[in-house]
């Protein structure tokens, strides 16, 4: 319960407990004494009339300063509000925007220019983190790229290496090309968060875009033995981006066929729905508890299915839901009855998308 609600509950019982103590003592000095008075023959003897209403009308007063009173605790309490409101705002991508000030230096304002300094140093902390992972990822590009060209270069060249030899290269090939893929995701989630990724509106066929993907899921699915079927495809029009939701929907189909069960199903449904449309992915790998439906589209989080079982660096969901809300649409991860887990992304369509922006698409590898 807030300050000001309890404040309010105890200015509410004093205020009725003054008139409940008014109305007595008005009644007990005007009709009761009265009434007593005139029973016993003693009418003159209530002389003090006037000094008794006085009284009654000072005391009626105090519920008069009881609101008064909350009134105005309410007026000083308001600054610290319309703070608490502005600091619930606060996320990583806006510690520069200021906090309300009254700048009458009482305790509130003090504490609104202590808050504005913190976000002021966080803020310079997240910049020194982008900056470190943008500087650290193309450091490691022009390596990763050198050491797969030599490995490549062995492998064309290997007629003359032994078969255990081969395998070590394909090994160290895959490793290289998985950490070249780490680090093409960060550099494209750390340039999300910077704001330097411009995506393009232009018109796109989203149920040409799930045709394609519907037939890429079925190459991927078919070394697990998981069967794909495209029970709907509606032809929504939406304005955004072809490459980023390309990217997007190979994440999530990749997402089913990995996290799936060997013989399993993937059900992929494309419909409208108020205004938007609505994407569903469904798979048979089973349900997953609330906790990690909640951290799962944070950055390195993987389920417990996939610890030790699953190739994967956890930043695939991060950069699906980053493509999601760069197109003002959502995200989310539900389990299902039957064991199985769906993933829902609704996308404004054309009509209720917004102007498009100016700028063209960052040229960066898609991941």
């Amino acid at each position: 319960m807030t300050i000001t609600k309890r404040l309010g509950i105890g200015y509410a019982i004093m205020a009725f407990v003054c008139v409940v103590l008014l109305v007595w003592l008005w009644h007990h000095e005007f009709v009761e004494e009265a009434e007593t008075f005139a029973a016993r023959g003693l009418s003159d003897i209530h002389k003090d009339t006037a000094a008794e209403f006085s009284t009654v009308c000072f005391l009626g007063v105090i519920p008069v300063l009881l609101a008064f009173g909350w009134w105005w605790t309410r007026r000083a309490l308001a600054p610290l509000r319309a703070l608490t409101h502005a600091a619930e705002q606060i996320q990583s991508n806006n510690l520069r925007l200021p906090l309300p000030r009254s700048m009458n230096d009482d305790e509130v304002d003090t504490l609104a220019a202590v808050f504005d300094s913190m976000t002021a140093r966080l803020d310079a902390s997240f910049q020194q983190i982008r900056e470190f992972t943008l500087h650290a990822s193309h450091e490691l590009k022009t390596p990763l790229t050198v050491m797969r060209a030599q490995l490549e270069t062995v492998l064309r060249e290997s007629e003359s290496l032994p078969d255990e030899k081969i395998e070590w290269v394909e090994s160290l090939l895959d490793e290289v090309q998985r950490l070249a893929k780490i680090v093409d995701s960060l550099t494209l989630l750390t340039k999300a968060d910077a704001g330097i990724v411009v995506l393009e509106r232009q018109p796109v066929a989203l149920g040409e875009l799930v045709r394609e993907a519907f037939e890429d899921a079925l190459i991927l699915a078919q070394p697990h033995r998981v069967e794909v079927a495209l029970d709907e495809c509606a032809d929504a029009a939406l304005l955004g981006d072809r490459h980023r939701l390309r990217q997007l929907l190979l994440i999530l189909i990749d997402n089913a066929v990995k996290y799936n069960r060997p013989g399993g199903g993937i059900h992929i449904t494309l419909g409208e729905k108020g205004g938007a449309a609505e994407l569903r992915i469904t798979n048979d790998g089973g349900t997953i508890s609330t906790e990690a439906q909640r951290r799962v589209f944070g950055r390195f989080v993987r389920g417990e299915n996939a610890m030790g079982k699953v190739e994967g660096c956890g930043l695939g969901l991060t950069i699906a839901q980053w493509i999601v809300q760069a197109h003002q649409g959502s995200i989310e991860l539900r389990s299902e009855s039957g064991g199985k887990t769906a993933v829902i992304v609704r996308l404004p369509l054309a009509q209720c998308a917004p102007a498009a922006q100016a700028g063209g698409v960052e040229n960066l590898a898609a991941v």
